[in-house]
């Protein structure tokens, strides 16, 4: 079950929203906002539900904090809110909320919306278990330009075959890449596929890598 933080001063509001949604997440609440950085590291929830206007910090900090740390920036936000949509949306969106609901919430929106954030109903959802697993990795290929790069980046989850990390780089669906574990000196593990990007262009991007062949000294084997 996918685990959700909600964050919102109002503590009716968080009763409704566990209410509704307890069926289908696993939710860990607080209604209050200085513990939302604390909790979003030691729960690593896959979404967190953010109220805008709360005592001491707002949603708006929240949400620029939260996605500007490289240990929570890959968690997506999405803002529930009794403040207008049309007033609020773009600039939350600029901070790095995903979506924006406006109380009273639609739940079936809400839910469909998480669903498809979380991945939960993709058709073409990897056929192999994945572990949430940090490895410290590094990158080596051509960006969508056909330019060199190499890129140092985390693990967000692992599997036998593939992978999944954060990466701001403008890559190319189906391009090949060499991967480098680093933790004890550079070695290679393998080349892998670019099989698809989530959250694209925003500081979110998550790439999901598979390898071509049997990975060199890879975690899981």
């Amino acid at each position: 079950m996918h685990r959700l933080l909600l964050i919102d001063d109002d503590e009716a509001v968080r009763k409704v929203m566990r209410f509704r949604l307890k069926e289908h997440f696993e939710i860990t609440d607080t209604g209050v906002p200085e513990e939302a950085l604390a909790l979003a590291l030691s729960e690593k929830p896959d979404a967190i539900l953010l109220d805008l206007m709360m005592p001491k910090f707002s949603g708006f900090e929240i949400c620029q904090t939260l996605s500007g740390l490289s240990f929570t920036q890959l968690i997506p936000i999405i803002i529930v809110s009794g403040e207008s949509a049309s007033r609020y949306r773009d600039f939350c969106e600029s901070l790095g909320a995903k979506d924006y609901f406006q109380k009273p919430v639609d739940f079936i929106a809400l839910k469909a919306r998480l669903d498809r954030i979380l991945n939960i109903d993709r058709p073409d959802r990897r056929s192999e278990p994945r572990v949430r697993l940090r490895i410290m990795l590094k990158l080596r290929g051509l960006n969508a330009d056909g330019k060199p790069f190499e890129y140092p980046t985390v693990t967000e989850n692992v599997g036998t075959r593939g992978f999944a990390c954060g990466c701001t780089l403008n890559l190319a669906i189906d391009s090949i890449i060499d991967v480098f574990t680093v933790a004890q000196g550079e070695k290679l593990a393998g080349k892998a596929r670019v099989a698809r990007v989530d959250w694209p262009n925003t500081p979110g991007q998550l790439y999901g890598f598979e390898f071509k062949g049997t990975p060199n000294d890879w975690i899981l084997k």
